[in-house]
């Protein structure tokens, strides 16, 4: 069998197999790229309230965080609390935060959600999972460097390696090290 046959064989199967992988580091590389506009693991949202006003600033922690969360109706436990000033306090929970001032009787609620598809997206692009998938993600990344090199002969004429193929090769090369230089 002809090398050429061989190496279409393989570019094809080895396309298949990276399809998956492809769409992950896709959705992935997008939302990480944009992280200083967002977070892409979480929806973070903040609520702000009323709650009545205290008129002691002397109170301990455990009657602010009992006031504040009998205020806001929460029954949730708190993981733990932090006096972050003489009236104000944090009250941590898993997943939620609530930063309030007993005097001036204003309380924000942060609350923390997953961002379905990007967080598990991130997870493995980011190597989280570290171990066997370490090795998934090194195949994957061969599996890439061929489908690059193997691509460029996919095709004969003016429209392979040989014709305009050059030029779109050329300035796949380019693009990188442009911006390296002007930002590196």
């Amino acid at each position: 069998m002809k090398i050429r046959k061989w190496v279409r064989i393989l570019h094809r199967d080895i396309g298949y197999l990276s399809v998956g992988l492809i769409i992950v580091y896709g959705i992935s590389g997008i939302a990480v790229n944009h992280v200083g506009e967002w977070n892409p693991n979480y929806i973070i949202s903040k609520d702000t309230t009323n709650i009545t006003p205290l008129n002691d600033s002397l109170l301990t922690n455990e009657i602010m965080t009992a006031h504040v969360l009998d205020e806001l109706n929460i029954t949730d436990s708190a993981t733990s609390s932090f006096r972050n000033g003489e009236t104000s306090i944090q009250i941590f929970f898993e997943r939620k935060t609530i930063t309030a001032d007993v005097i001036s009787g204003i309380a924000e609620i942060e609350t923390v959600k997953d961002r379905r598809v990007f967080r598990e997206t991130n997870f493995l692009h980011l190597n989280n999972p570290k171990k066997v998938w370490t090795y998934i993600a090194d195949l994957f990344a061969v599996g890439l460097i061929f489908l690059a090199i193997t691509g460029m002969f996919m095709i004969k004429g003016k429209n392979g390696i040989t014709g305009r193929g050059k030029y779109l090769v050329a300035i796949s090369i380019l693009m990188p090290l442009v911006f390296l230089i002007i930002y590196f």
